[in-house]
Order: structure tokens, then sequence, then C-alpha cells
């Protein structure tokens, strides 16, 4: 196995263990997505409880990710290690995911699945943090978008993966994300290195010092929180609206919804290679106001060309993650990067707790009133207003750390 720390006469990341770093990214999604399509099995008919309750398997995690992400990112900053931590959490989220199949109470399941939250999201900032500094400022775009893409191929695979394995038993699933967190730990101890780290080790108060002395980096934050606020809208208002309206079966809706990650996955890597040579602000913002525009059309588009649209969101999309992500890094000081990393992943896990309550309060609310289609209109273009107006707010902040020299 791998010293913790590389020697200084060697570069620590080549080519190879780049692409691990892509590929733990995947197997680490996998899990997110795996029970999506069996949850009527695995909560509603295991622990007899109504929609909403079952609803919550899918959000408590993020409440736990919340909590620990920006802790643990402290932490390792503090300690100046990472890779250790990242198996670590690697190894407590498969024991967890595998205890959810245990003969336990609803309570109980959900303080399981909170606690399994937690791990997950450690895993992936401590994985984020490590891209971030594998390769040098200039080359940081490939790395990112590697890793980028592989998030999003994970959450796009996730879902009929696990309908392919849960359809007799709905348990399978989570055997399955357990072995393939327990996997990715192996293949983390197995492949990765500590990254270069010679900056001093500051002690927690200095590093809640210097997130308050840098309050520009709440300006990527923002974009973190108002992308998942609107994926939020696509995992639980989309699938409603286009059964309701459209009368779509599950088939063709998993379909639309593959429209839409596969080409954000797949175009992550390309886009971070294009974010090395050009301006991330402009990328992020471009991306943003087209991804705002397209997600306000979506209950306005007939069924025929949503095919389309689709495609196009998953391609804007691609514009302005890798980008949100890039600034991020670039932003934050080398000392506090994992507590940064740390607190992009919460502000995005908060707007994915967010999102899905206020798409279905909304659609409901202006429904009682109207009909479904004004309400799920009322909905979309919402999401879609509060992309654009992110950008308008968020623009000035992004531009004055590029004139700092902290992005591009």
């Amino acid at each position: 196995m791998p010293a913790e720390t590389p020697s200084v006469d060697r570069e620590p990341y080549p080519g190879r263990r780049i692409v691990v770093l892509g590929v733990l990214a995947v197997m680490i999604l996998v899990p997110v997505t795996l029970p999506v399509t069996v949850l009527r099995g695995l909560i509603q008919e295991r622990f007899g409880v109504g929609e909403f309750l079952a609803s919550l398997f899918m959000s408590i995690n993020m409440v736990g990710a919340v909590v620990a992400a920006p802790l643990a990112g402290a932490i390792a900053d503090r300690r100046g290690r990472r890779r250790g931590l990242l198996i670590a959490a690697l190894v407590c989220d498969a024991i967890l995911l595998e205890a959810l199949t245990l003969p336990v109470s609803f309570a109980g399941f959900m303080l399981i699945r909170f606690l399994e939250g937690a791990a997950h999201i450690v895993a992936l900032s401590l994985l984020l943090s490590l891209a971030s500094q594998a390769r040098p400022a200039e080359q940081r775009g490939r790395v990112m978008g590697l890793a980028g893409g592989g998030i999003m191929l994970g959450v796009a695979v996730g879902a009929p993966l696990g309908g392919m394995i849960g359809g007799e038993d709905p348990i399978l699933p989570l055997h399955a994300a357990s072995i393939l967190m327990a996997v990715a730990a192996v293949l983390a101890g197995w492949t990765l290195e500590e990254t270069p780290n010679r900056a001093t080790r500051p002690s927690l108060r200095e590093v809640i010092g210097a997130l308050r002395a840098h309050p520009l980096l709440l300006a990527p934050l923002a974009f973190a929180f108002a992308d998942r606020f609107t994926v939020g809208f696509y995992t639980t208002t989309f699938s409603f609206f286009l059964s309701r309206i459209h009368g779509l079966p599950p088939p063709q809706i998993g379909l639309l919804i593959a429209a839409f990650m596969l080409p954000f996955a797949l175009l992550s890597y390309p886009f971070g290679r294009l974010s090395e040579r050009t301006s991330r602000v402009a990328m992020i913002s471009i991306g943003s106001l087209a991804y705002g525009l397209f997600t306000a059309a979506v209950p306005w588009c007939p069924a025929p060309a949503l095919p389309v649209l689709m495609l196009g969101l998953g391609v804007v999309s691609a514009v302005m993650f890798v980008p949100s992500l890039l600034i991020t890094s670039d932003a934050a000081p080398e000392s506090i990067r994992t507590t940064v990393m740390g607190a992009f992943n919460a502000a995005g896990s908060l707007g994915f707790i967010v999102g899905p309550a206020v798409g279905g309060w909304i659609s409901e609310s202006v429904a009682s009133r109207s009909d479904w289609e004004t309400g799920y209109r009322a909905a979309f273009g919402v999401a879609g207003i509060s992309e654009i107006a992110c950008v308008a707010i968020g623009l000035p902040f992004l531009i004055a750390l590029a004139r700092r020299g902290r992005t591009t």
C-alpha cells in the first residue's frame, strides 16, 4: 500500500491515478440512486408508512451531509491528511449501508440513513479535495472535469441498475451498494496517495477565521445551492409532471432523465479541459443562464420535443458544473481547501433538500387554485428564475474573485 506522503521528486498523480479518481467518483455516487426505483418495497411495504415518510429516506441523508461535510473538511485541513479519512469514510459507509438491511424500527432505519449520508458526503468531499490538488493549477480543469463527470455518471446509472438488481427483492440494492463502497475503500487504499500539502496546518479556530476572511467564497457556494435546488425539481416534480400531464410510463420517464444526465456526465471532462483555457466565470454564468431558461421552458415544451430539451439541459449543466467546482477550489486558500470543498457539498445538499419540497409545494398550491398544468409551469418558472437570479446576484462577486487573481 502506498505511503501517506508522496516523495517530492515525482508526480504523485500520473494519468492512471487520475483515472482512478474518476472511477472512485462513479463508485461513490452509484449508491445514491440505487434504491430510487425500489422505494415502495424498500420502505412503504417494509415499514407500513405513507409516501411522505418514505420520501424522507432520500432527504434525511442529505441532512447528515449538511451537518458532516464542513466539519469533516475542517478536521482534514487540521490534520493535513485526507487519504486515510477518505478510506475510513468509505468503510463506514459500507457498514451503514449494510446496516440498513437489518430488522430495525423505522426510527432506527432513518437514524442509520442519517449517519450513512454523513459518511457518504465526507468521502465525496475528501475525494474532491484530493482531486483539486492532484495536478498543478493549470491542469486542474481536466482532473475536476473527470471527477465531476464521474459524479454525474454514477448518479445516472444508479437508478436503472437498482431497478434491475431489486426487481425481485428491494433489499438487494442496499447489499450491492454496501459491497460497492467496500470495493471503493480497497481501491482507494491500494491506489491513492496523499497529495502534496506544504501549507502549515491551521487550528480549527484558524480555519474558521480564514473562512470569515474570504467572504467571496460564498459566491460559488451560492451557485452550488442553486444548481442542486433546481436538480431537486428534476428528481421529483419532473417525474410527477410527466406522468400527470403527458401520461408517460416509468420507462419513458427514466429515458428522459437519462437524456439529461448522460450528456452532463460525458461532457464534464471536455468542458473541464476547456475551462483550463478560457474564463471559468464566463462558463458558469453562460451555462447557468441557459440552464435557467431551459428549466423554465420544461412545462411549456410539447412532449415530442422534450428529449431535445433534456439533451440541451445536460449540455449546459456540464458547461456550468465543472467551473463551479474549479472556482470553489481556486478561491479557497490551500490551508482550508478541504473545508471549503466540504462547504460546497453541504450547500449543494441543502439545495437538494429544499428543491423537491419547494417544487411540490408550489405546484400543488397553484394547482389547487387553477389546474395542474399551471401549477407545474409556476414551479419550473420559480426553479428557472432562481438560477438566473443567482447569476445576477453572484456575477459581481465572481468578477471580483477573477480580478483578484483567485480564478479566471
